[in-house]
């Protein structure tokens, strides 16, 4: 097999090994934060959550805040309820941690196998995705609060021609000065 074949069936393998769609829908915001929980990311990489765990305890020195955290209780909660369910995370001894994208990367040099690779390079493609997403929103919402201004000075300008074609229709409230000649009697 020649390098460029080997090349494009690596290529292959990370478009097919998850779904970038999948990987989407398990993507949170916690804290300000895009995240994904340990359990759904053992779940991708198909290993048990409490591996997964220890595999970065044994690394933590590689896992700033800014890579990963721990949920409190109310958050943990709170997404909970978001999903109606509590089966999903069953009996959990523990608040589950959560890997930002750059956590994620780091995961790949943790987690050693071929699958954690591939799996890690689709995550990337979602985050990139979901980046490119919420930067059209933003150019959106920009040039459609750029309309509503245009379409309030609108109003306000048509408002006031409609004001003054009101007072132009308004009857006259001081008696109107006839207009002509007047003649003038001449009996005495």
């Amino acid at each position: 097999m020649s390098k460029d074949t080997g090349i494009k069936n690596i290529h292959k393998q990370s478009q097919s090994i998850v779904p970038i769609e999948l990987i989407e829908k398990k993507i949170y915001l916690i804290r300000g934060h895009k995240v994904m929980l340990d359990s759904d990311l053992a779940e991708l990489y198909m290993v048990e959550t409490k591996m997964l765990v220890r595999a970065v305890k044994r690394n933590i020195d590689r896992f700033p805040a800014d890579f990963m955290f721990q949920l409190t209780k109310e958050e943990f909660d709170n997404l909970r309820l978001h999903f109606g369910t509590s089966s999903q995370w069953g009996g959990r001894r523990y608040l589950p941690y959560v890997f930002t994208e750059q956590g994620v990367a780091m995961l790949s040099s943790v987690l050693r196998s071929e699958r954690a690779i591939q799996v890690n390079i689709a995550i990337m493609r979602a985050f990139v995705k979901l980046r490119e997403i919420l930067s059209a929103h933003k150019e959106l919402a920009y040039k459609l609060a750029e309309l509503e201004r245009k379409i309030e000075r609108h109003e306000e300008e048509i408002k006031a021609i409609f004001d003054v074609i009101r007072q132009l229709m308004k009857p006259s409230e001081k008696p109107r000065r006839r207009i002509g000649f007047r003649v003038k009697d001449e009996k005495a």
